[in-house]
């Protein structure tokens, strides 16, 4: 769905972080061309998906995907962002329209807007059982969230930096996100210089809309600290379903089930057939009766 984001990974030499930088705008404006969200949606959202892309990307195999969610009970509802291993995302959002008045500093109050409730992690991966921890949501600015679900329930200490500036058009101007990981045993000089570099990343999408590239912003994370590049990678807003596997979750609810859906829409004087929409992408799937039974 429209063009790509791109996603850049490097390593400090001294193994003891990696980090991560992606300039969103594209698809954050391909999640926004699927909602049709409100701008304090847009900002919320728009990190959510900016931040399970990275997270995708550091899956172990293809195949594997992570869920980032939150179960909240702000105006916007349930929310979540689903990646796979190559950063490629799609979501759901209950409220598109969730849109609470700004705050007094004149930015959008996506705190509001999410609320109060749990942030919850799901890796699924390879045949095991899938991996989830939960905490309870700390501001509902997504960021602070994600950074503190890595340091409590994995105990991976995480820098985190999100943004989405959204345009006076209800499009997203400018959007990105900085990851910072620590690998085990990490060198102590290294980790106060990622601390001491932290406090220059807080407005990402603000560094993006002057025009900086993921490796400019990644020398401002990295500043004083020896590292490589590892590779880039182009992601996007995707969704992968299908009438097949559409197909087969309706299967899976049972031809009585099945039965009585077709007798309610001929009782409301419908054709008898179903149509399913997929949450993440809006697509319609209509079955006929021939085709369910």
């Amino acid at each position: 769905m429209g063009n790509k984001s791109i996603i850049t990974r490097g390593m400090t030499r001294d193994g003891s972080a990696r980090v991560l930088v992606i300039n969103s705008k594209e698809l954050v404006n391909g999640m926004l061309e699927v909602h049709k969200t409100a701008p304090t949606s847009t900002a919320a959202l728009g990190r959510l998906v900016t931040a399970a892309s990275m997270i995708g990307t550091m899956l172990p195999e293809n195949g594997d995907t992570v869920t980032l969610g939150f179960n909240a009970d702000g105006e916007i509802g349930k929310m979540l962002a689903v990646a796979d291993y190559f950063g490629n995302v799609k979501s759901f959002i209950a409220n598109p329209n969730a849109d609470p008045k700004r705050r007094p500093d004149g930015k959008l109050n996506v705190g509001e807007a999410v609320g109060n409730g749990v942030f919850y992690m799901i890796r699924d991966i390879g045949g095991k059982e899938p991996q989830s921890g939960t905490i309870e949501i700390v501001s509902g600015e997504i960021a602070e969230d994600i950074a503190t679900y890595f340091a409590k329930s994995e105990q991976v200490p995480t820098v985190l930096s999100l943004g989405v500036l959204v345009g006076v058009d209800g499009r997203c101007r400018a959007s990105g996100g900085v990851l910072i990981q620590l690998l085990p045993f990490p060198d102590d000089k290294t980790v106060d210089l990622i601390e001491r570099n932290a406090g220059e990343l807080y407005n990402i999408s603000s560094m993006f809309d002057r025009g900086m590239t993921n490796e400019e912003i990644i020398e401002v994370a990295m500043r004083d600290i020896p590292f490589d590049y590892f590779d880039t990678i182009e992601v996007e807003y995707r969704c992968d379903c299908s009438r097949d596997r559409m197909c087969k979750k309706i299967k899976g609810l049972g031809k009585s089930e099945i039965i009585d859906m077709l007798n309610a829409q001929e009782k409301e004087g419908k054709a008898r057939s179903l149509t399913a929409i997929c949450h993440f992408c809006n697509s319609e799937y209509t079955f006929t009766e021939k085709d369910l039974l």
